[in-house]
């Protein structure tokens, strides 16, 4: 494996998180393949911007491998998508990770990426997520299925270094090339700080990367791990029902923007297979005398319901027209530095 060099991405937007951030920061600070730079995009939010602006250029000076961090504002619209957008066009790695704010990585996170990369034909390389809960345990009634909601990897995701249709955005990886072929991240499909919890814009992209690139491939290895934070409040039955009814808003866009064909691959094997064998060994447990298997099997069993219903109600709104922004990345200047 030649050297690689990585440009990682940290999308950031609230001082709640302050300590995360740092976290995650010197979680790439410490790879056993140094990174090449660590860009922290702020996203509209210039109190943020100007205290990690100071935390991240006072007493430094020259940076080693691995320690450059660079501080960004947002240049595009508010969200998750922007920001990374933003990233993008400032990177000058060769390839372009990215880690959630309130996610650590684990030592050899970059490394397996690279692995993945001495396939010529690989555009993305993307990695398993471990739930860190508030509470020390998982709650007994959430099922490991369900696990997306929380920004995790799920059970019915193959294991090992295998392909997939598409990787998961807050631990992942592209070649530099990939946002060329494809354009950026859509905006109007993911995150927003100010709105529902929604997703899948990794998703649309990988789809749009793959059309125009037929020969791509795009891979996971579960060797790539980071753990990510989940609060208590996202514990709760209430976030879990919300978030499942995100999603559905989230792949009804998806499939308008690129078709059903593609935009639901993925989910028919995973909600006529993956699912109904939680259900099962979620009503088996109940029979053993388990704790929260009813439970599991009854959260399944709504959380389809509630992406059902939101699937419903967008794909009735998209009817009237919904507009998508994914066109190249192209550099703003200036981005680094205080309050824009």
């Amino acid at each position: 494996m030649n050297h690689r060099t990585f440009s990682v991405v940290i999308c950031v937007y609230t001082e709640e998180r302050w300590t995360d951030i740092l976290t995650a920061v010197e979680s790439v600070r410490r790879q056993s393949l140094p990174a090449l730079e660590t860009l922290v995009v702020v996203d509209h939010n210039p109190r943020l911007l100007d205290r990690l602006t100071e935390e991240f250029t006072s007493g430094h000076g020259s940076a080693s491998p691995g320690e450059e961090v660079r501080v960004l504002a947002n240049a595009g619209p508010r969200g998750l998508s922007a920001g990374r957008n933003t990233g993008i066009a400032v990177s000058r790695g060769e390839f372009v990770a990215f880690l959630d704010d309130d996610a650590v990585a684990e030592r050899d996170w970059l490394r397996h990426f690279a692995e993945g990369y001495d396939d010529p034909r690989v555009m993305a390389v993307g990695g398993r997520t471990l739930p860190l809960w508030a509470s020390g345990r998982r709650p007994v009634w959430f099922p490991e299925e369900f696990d997306w909601v929380v920004g995790c990897t799920y059970r019915g995701l193959p294991p090992g270094r295998v392909p997939v249709r598409n990787v998961l955005g807050g631990n992942a990886s592209f070649r530099r090339t990939a946002f060329d072929a494809a354009g950026g991240f859509a905006t109007g499909i993911g995150r927003d700080a100010d709105r529902r919890p929604l997703g899948c814009e990794e998703t649309e992209l990988c789809i749009r990367l793959g059309r125009a690139l037929p020969d791509a491939v795009l891979l996971i290895d579960d060797r790539a791990v980071i753990h990510h934070r989940v609060p208590a409040q996202r514990e709760r039955f209430r976030y879990f029902r919300t978030r499942a009814y995100a999603e559905g808003l989230s792949k009804a866009l998806v499939s308008h923007s690129v078709g059903s064909g593609k935009g639901l691959e993925t989910e028919r094997r995973y909600t006529t297979r993956v699912l109904p064998a939680g259900v099962v060994r979620g009503l088996r447990d109940a029979l053993l005398g388990r704790p929260g298997g009813a439970g599991r099997a009854g959260a399944i069993v709504a959380g389809v319901a509630a992406a059902a219903a939101g699937y419903a109600v967008a794909r009735a709104h998209a009817r009237s027209g919904v507009a998508f922004s994914h066109g190249p990345i192209t550099a703003h200047a200036p981005l680094e530095g205080g309050t824009p």
